[in-house]
C-alpha cells in the first residue's frame, strides 16, 4: 500500500479525533478544520504508515498551537493600530506625493532584509495572505512566518523612527 493511501486511511479513521483535539486547542471549529487539512497537506509527501498515527496527531497539535500563536500576534497587532490609522480621511496632493515617496523609500529599505523576510512581509501586507497561507506557499511553519513578520515589523518601526528624526 502506498504512503499516500496509508495517510488517507489514517485521516479517514482519525479525522474526527483530530478535529476534536484541535478544536479543544483553538476553540474554533473552522480553525480546527483548517488545521486538520493543513496537517494532511504537510504530511502528504512524507512516508507515513499506520504506525505513524502519533506523528499525525503530534503534527496536528503543533499546527494548532502555531495557529493560536498566529492569532495572538494578529490580535496584538490589531489592538496596537490607532483609531487615526483606521479612519479614512481626505488626502491632499502633497500628502499623497509624500506618502508615495515614503513607500518607495521603505520598499528600497526592505531590500536589505533577508529575501524570505521580504517575501513574507509583502505576501502579508501587500497580497493580504494569512500566516498559514504564507507558510503553505513558502513551505515553512507558521511559527517561522510569525518570527519573520516580527522581524520585518520591527525593521519597519525602526525605519519609521529614523525617518521621523530626519
Amino acid at each position: 500500500m502506498s504512503s499516500a493511501t496509508e495517510l488517507l486511511n489514517i485521516f479517514g479513521t482519525e479525522q474526527g479525533h483530530l478535529q476534536r483535539l484541535v478544536r479543544r486547542i483553538t476553540g474554533d471549529a473552522h480553525t480546527a478544520e483548517d488545521v486538520v487539512h493543513e496537517t494532511f497537506i504537510k504530511l502528504m509527501n512524507r512516508d507515513v504508515g499506520q504506525r505513524d498515527v502519533g506523528l499525525v496527531v503530534t503534527t496536528a497539535r503543533n499546527l494548532a498551537r502555531d495557529a493560536m500563536r498566529a492569532e495572538r500576534v494578529r490580535t496584538s497587532y490589531a489592538e496596537s493600530v490607532s483609531r487615526e490609522q483606521l479612519q479614512p480621511g481626505v488626502v491632499g496632493p502633497e500628502d499623497a506625493v509624500a506618502s508615495r515617496m515614503d513607500l518607495d523609500a521603505l520598499l528600497r529599505s526592505l531590500q536589505t532584509l533577508p529575501r524570505r523576510t521580504q517575501r513574507i512581509f509583502l505576501l502579508s501586507r501587500v497580497d493580504g495572505m494569512t500566516y498559514p497561507q504564507i507558510a503553505r506557499k513558502l513551505g515553512v511553519s507558521v511559527s517561522t512566518v510569525e518570527k519573520e513578520m516580527i522581524s520585518a515589523l520591527e525593521f519597519c518601526r525602526n525605519w519609521r523612527r529614523r525617518r521621523e528624526t530626519l
